[in-house]
């Protein structure tokens, strides 16, 4: 199953830009998901939840979300879930800003997003 990966992570970006469509994002968690709900209104199905994991939007910099590739009708739930994880993003981020993190540390967040979307594609290529 083909789908589209919604990004700000550098390493998801290089790691399956020549297998699936990636749509780079270069700004915050925010952003991707706000490029995810576009996606959503123009009829993508969502395939991963946007706030999937453990570390928190205003823990980590980066965030990649699986979307359809292909546009039907709006699917209510996906609405449903991005204007939520939206809301519980924002609302986090206003309570504690993204720290500035080291060098070693925003590596070893993309290290921790890209094994949640390699996850996700795992799971996906099972059915």
């Amino acid at each position: 199953m083909k789908a589209i990966i919604v990004t700000n992570n550098p390493r998801v970006k290089e790691k399956y830009s020549q297998i699936y469509q990636v749509v780079f994002e270069e700004g915050s968690v925010l952003d991707v998901l706000r490029q995810v709900r576009d996606y959503i209104h123009r009829g993508h199905e969502l395939l991963t939840h946007p706030l999937s994991g453990s570390v928190k939007p205003n823990e980590s910099p980066y965030k990649s979300v699986l979307v359809s590739t292909m546009a039907e009708t709006v699917e209510l739930n996906s609405v449903r879930i991005i204007e939520g994880s939206m809301e519980t993003a924002q609302k986090l981020i206003n309570m504690k800003t993204i720290p500035r993190w080291s060098e070693k540390v925003l590596q070893d967040f993309q290290v921790i997003d890209c094994s949640l979307i390699d996850s996700g594609i795992e799971s996906m290529t099972q059915f």
